[in-house]
């Protein structure tokens, strides 16, 4: 089964960083593409970042470029979203997404989904 579990949320200033995790299980991590969605609360879900093992692409929403970095571990079938200078507009539901069998970022390939995990930035 096809599994991702994001992780690393929480409560942090305004300014300050955190750095999410989404462990991906149930398929060979060699040929995907996993993205970081989120969605606020009233708000519509917003794409923020992806990569693509295929070349290695990086994309990112312009909310958050400069901001955020995305990066993956492939040894340990996990990617992560180094968060810097968070705002409280980043406030959000946080969610990994995943093509497990191409390299895809397009929306319509992120089929598989996570649970979510938390990020709260206080002003």
């Amino acid at each position: 089964e096809v599994q991702l579990v994001e992780s690393g949320g929480g409560l942090v200033q305004a300014g300050g960083s955190l750095r999410l995790s989404c462990a991906a299980s149930g398929f060979t991590f060699d040929d995907y593409a996993i993205g970081w969605f989120r969605q606020a609360p009233g708000k519509e879900r917003e794409g923020v970042s992806c990569i693509s093992s295929s070349d290695g692409s990086t994309y990112y929403a312009d909310s958050v470029k400069g901001r955020f970095t995305i990066s993956s571990d492939n040894a340990k079938n996990t990617v992560y979203l180094q968060m810097n200078s968070l705002k409280p507009e980043d406030t959000a539901v946080y969610y990994c997404a995943a093509d497990p069998t191409g390299g895809h970022c397009q929306d319509r390939y992120l089929e598989v989904w996570g649970q979510g995990t938390l990020v709260t930035v206080s002003s």
